[in-house]
């Protein structure tokens, strides 16, 4: 029988926990405030839907192909991460506008090259959904949905987070932006380890 509590117990601390898309969102969230941070979200939010998608539908076929892929997926990923750094870092303490990191097509792309959400997709199918529901179209591609749900949410919860810290991030802008980037540069580096 499906274990509902195993399979969302999964989930949800995956996705509640630091990765790009939580600290991007937390970031925006901080320099634009929660509403102006939504097309960023909304971009998670599509991209990660897809990605869950394509992770249900090929999943038997990336276990065949992880070996190749590993590593230039990695390096893509880390050098993103490191692109959204350094953009972190060097970012003043409040923008009165949306800059090239913050829209829907940002939050999108990012999901791309984001492999914490791969290997989220991947788990969950293997560990925990297609034991039970191999071959079944409509119930897979509900999960899928439901994943990528579940990562929205809580991206939505880091953007509220870093909106109701706005103030204090901006009189520590030097120092947030500095913990956000190296935070980042974390992610990058664990890929590695």
């Amino acid at each position: 029988m499906f274990s509902w509590f195993s399979f969302l117990t999964y989930a949800v601390v995956t996705a509640v926990t630091p990765g790009p898309n939580t600290l991007m969102s937390m970031s925006n969230g901080g320099r634009l405030g929660f509403r102006r941070a939504l097309p960023f979200n909304f971009g998670i939010w599509a991209g990660f839907t897809v990605v869950m998608l394509l992770c249900t539908a090929l999943c038997g076929a990336l276990s065949a192909l992880i070996p190749r892929i590993r590593l230039p997926m990695l390096v893509l990923g880390a050098a993103y991460m490191l692109h959204l750094a350094w953009k972190t870092w060097r970012s003043g303490p409040l923008s009165g506008g949306q800059s090239g990191g913050d829209g829907f097509w940002s939050g999108l792309l990012l999901q791309f090259i984001n492999p914490k959400i791969y290997i989220y997709g991947i788990v969950s199918m293997e560990a925990y959904i297609l034991p039970y529901y191999q071959g079944q179209t409509l119930p897979l591609a509900g999960f899928a949905v439901l994943l990528a749900f579940i990562g929205f949410a809580f991206t939505l919860l880091w953007s509220a987070f870093g909106s109701l810290f706005r103030l204090l991030f901006s009189r520590c802008a030097r120092v947030t932006n500095t913990v956000m980037a190296l935070a980042l540069v974390w992610c990058a580096v664990s890929l590695f380890l």
